[in-house]
């Protein structure tokens, strides 16, 4: 690989050099959604994330195998694995059948990444279409001593396992009752937790299976154990989630493949931080929470992803509309660049023009498109990738015939191999017979020192929605976004 790619794993708590278990390939397991409401832009940053993070592992010229899940049963309204399944729970509100929503919320999901342009995962891998792989690793789990049975589901024993919590850094002392895992009568320890919930015998559940323990479902932290060895194997290379699985959720599904396996599901784990809306974390439970559809009557999707490349992935971003505002400035006039080079690389392919491509400007290109890879391998450090490019761009302005635009249009199309911004979907815009007469006319009355009647024209132009961009002998015409 010509980059070297390191990030912050972490289980080792430091930034570390990222070595693939099987030489040009990787296994990627990230944490799905759990499809009982609409997804919000909260959300949909760590899978802008996942997003980035594979893109970055294929340009750097890796097989990924990325499996995600979709969390369709099994999630409780408590991490002390009480209260009601989030499905059932919102199936009654709704009137419909926990499958009904499990569909409903799912397409609703899938439609937001494909707004946001993320690649599909190759396996998306739903809890209940994996009950009997969650039955045959409890089983083994089971065998291996790590369970206990209580009235009301079967119980990972964690103090069997001597180094529970070192994911997040806590031992199994240090995790207060009540902080965020309450006690329960028939728990052994406030950390255990469920991997097998039995129904209750007073009320049908509409999501319930057979078991060697009886009729019941899931816990939630068993299935993306279950799924992730079954398709990435025992042992694989980056488990990827939000913050917010730091303190249960990953240290619960390591303990439960380490009790059956010997091994830590993943080498390397990273999470995303939260998205904070007027200061605290943006949330279904809260209702504090803006989805991609609330924005998109003055704010692209595109311009949301833009956006989240501002902060890094591991610190809290803020939610702004001020900010949104300026990626969406940000991305059209990288939109407007794009079209700035294919019609500098339409004229000189017609020897309308002529440019002087250097090799001081050849080297220049090299200097920045390593800079690029280099600084998104450090880290997926997105912030410092968008700076580079707006410092070419600056460069690039300041000569504009000294540069092959052919040449820079690969570059920036090497860039989106990462970016995910569409630039490669940019084309020319079908600039109407009547503008092209105007800006004739304008080009005329500014070369004639008739600079009145030229800015007359320009701003008649912008009125009908187009922009002129001068050059010193001749200009271009964009459609305003």
């Amino acid at each position: 690989m010509k980059y070297e790619l390191s990030f912050y794993n972490t289980l080792s708590k430091q930034i570390e050099k990222f070595e693939p278990l099987e030489e040009g390939r990787v296994g990627l397991y990230t944490c799905g959604p759990t499809v009982y409401g609409f997804a919000h832009i909260g959300h949909l940053r760590t899978y802008v994330l996942h997003d980035v993070v594979k893109r970055i592992l294929l340009a750097d010229g890796y097989k990924v195998k990325h499996v995600m899940n979709i969390t369709d049963v099994g999630h409780l309204t408590s991490d002390a694995d009480e209260g009601e399944d989030k499905m059932e729970k919102k199936a009654a509100e709704e009137g419909k059948t926990a499958w009904e929503i499990a569909d409903f919320y799912t397409n609703d999901f899938m439609e937001n990444l494909k707004k946001l342009n993320i690649i599909t995962p190759d396996i998306i891998a739903p809890a209940t279409k994996h009950v009997d792989e969650q039955i045959a690793l409890i089983k083994r789990i089971e065998q291996a001593g790590f369970t206990y049975i209580t009235s009301d589901g079967v119980y990972f024993d964690t103090s069997k396992l001597s180094n529970y919590g070192v994911l997040n850094g806590q031992s199994k002392e240090d995790k207060q009752v009540g902080e965020r895992i309450e006690q329960i009568s028939e728990k052994r320890s406030n950390t255990d937790f469920a991997l097998w919930k039995f129904s209750s015998k007073e009320e049908k559940r509409q999501m319930e299976w057979e078991s060697p323990w009886g009729i019941g479902f899931p816990g939630w932290h068993i299935e993306c154990a279950a799924m992730s060895m079954k398709y990435l194997g025992e042992y694989f290379d980056i488990h990827g989630g939000g913050v917010d699985h730091i303190p249960v959720h990953h240290p619960n599904e390591m303990a439960e493949a380490e009790a059956a396996t010997g091994k830590h599901l993943a080498k390397y784990w990273y999470h995303g931080g939260f998205l904070n809306f007027s200061g605290e974390k943006m949330s279904k439970s809260k209702s504090n929470f803006i989805r991609l559809i609330d924005l998109e009557e003055g704010i692209s999707p595109l311009a949301v992803r833009y956006n989240m490349y501002t902060v890094n992935y591991r610190k809290t971003a803020e939610f702004s509309m001020e900010s949104l505002k300026a990626s969406q400035v940000a991305l059209d006039n990288l939109y407007q660049f794009i079209q700035r080079l294919l019609k500098l690389s339409q004229l000189v392919l017609n020897k309308k023009i002529e440019i002087n491509f250097s090799d001081e400007n050849k080297a220049n290109m090299t200097k920045f498109e390593e800079a690029f890879f280099t600084v998104i391998n450090n880290d997926f450090d997105m912030p410092s990738s968008l700076e580079i490019i707006w410092n070419f761009i600056k460069e690039f302005n300041k000569n504009p015939m000294g540069y092959d635009p052919q040449s820079v249009l690969g570059m920036f199309y090497n860039f989106e191999k990462v970016l995910g911004l569409k630039l490669d979907n940019i084309s020319l815009d079908n600039i109407p017979t009547e503008i092209e007469k105007l800006a004739e006319e304008r080009w005329l009355a500014k070369n004639t020192k008739d600079f009145v009647e030229a800015d007359r024209l320009r701003n008649e132009i912008k009125e009908k929605g187009f922009v002129i961009d001068d050059f010193s002998d001749f200009y271009l015409i964009f459609k305003t976004k």
